[in-house]
């Protein structure tokens, strides 16, 4: 399926399929599978059942599912899975506004509408990017490790930003934040590398968070407490600034 093109008129062939494993999360699983076992040819049951229980749990933190994404240049598709927790207009982060002097001018510096969305422990960890692109910058902050649902956490937490810039010029910035657990940010990509949207980035380890910075004159077609899927959900389309209004039920 991976390549495959689907479209809504019925093209393509879809079905479930166990999802495959990152290798990132790999070697943990074998460090625990492997403390399971001894624990079990030892008859420690009492530690074998929850090193068995940690195993899956593992396995099921760093699950990679395919995704099917929307072609559509002004699409901006979900980077992560997880639920929409602030819509809020502010400036972008710093690092994505100075000129670097090697990737050229960033965002303006100006309000922009950023979508954050929380990432708990039972959500798929693997970021996408939400644009077609270059990869302008990918910024790591080191930082504390609060609440990744706070909204200071955009601010002051460990964190890395990636800069994407479509051929026609046009940017989007957003930011793996990590969380309470989260000790660690992996990135899949490097600075000048090109990306399709829906393509793999980066993933952060145990509950996060990431910010999207959408382009001026950009609203996005979610709503706040609404779950959304990474490379899948569009979360708004370039130019257009709708207004959407839900009823939770």
């Amino acid at each position: 399926m991976p390549g495959e093109i689907l479209d809504n008129r019925g093209r393509g062939n879809a079905g479930w399929s166990w999802p495959t494993v990152h290798p990132e999360g790999r070697k943990f699983a074998l460090i625990s599978a492997f403390a399971c076992a001894i624990a079990a040819f030892l008859a420690w049951e009492t530690i074998a059942w929850p090193l068995a229980g940690l195993t899956l749990g593992i396995l099921s933190f760093f699950r990679d599912p395919h995704r099917v994404t929307p072609r559509d240049d002004n699409y901006v598709v979900s980077p992560a899975d997880g639920l929409i927790t602030l819509i809020q207009k502010v400036p972008p982060p710093r690092e994505l506004i100075v000129d670097d002097g090697a990737s050229g001018p960033g965002m303006a510096d100006a309000p922009l509408t950023r979508v954050s969305i929380f990432m708990s422990v039972f959500d798929v960890h693997i970021n996408r990017s939400p644009i077609s692109g270059t990869i302008r910058r990918v910024v790591y902050i080191p930082g504390k490790f609060l609440n990744a649902d706070l909204d200071k956490a955009s601010e002051e937490n460990e964190r890395q930003h990636f800069l994407v810039e479509r051929g026609d010029g046009v940017q989007i910035g957003f930011t793996q934040i990590a969380g309470l657990i989260a000790r660690r940010i992996v990135p899949f990509v490097k600075g000048g590398d090109i990306v399709a949207a829906g393509q793999r980035i980066g993933l952060i380890r145990f509950g996060s968070r990431v910010d999207v910075y959408l382009p001026a004159g950009t609203e996005p077609r979610v709503l706040m407490g609404q779950k959304v899927v990474a490379g899948e959900t569009v979360l708004a389309e370039i130019g257009s600034a709708p207004m959407i209004e839900g009823v939770s039920q």
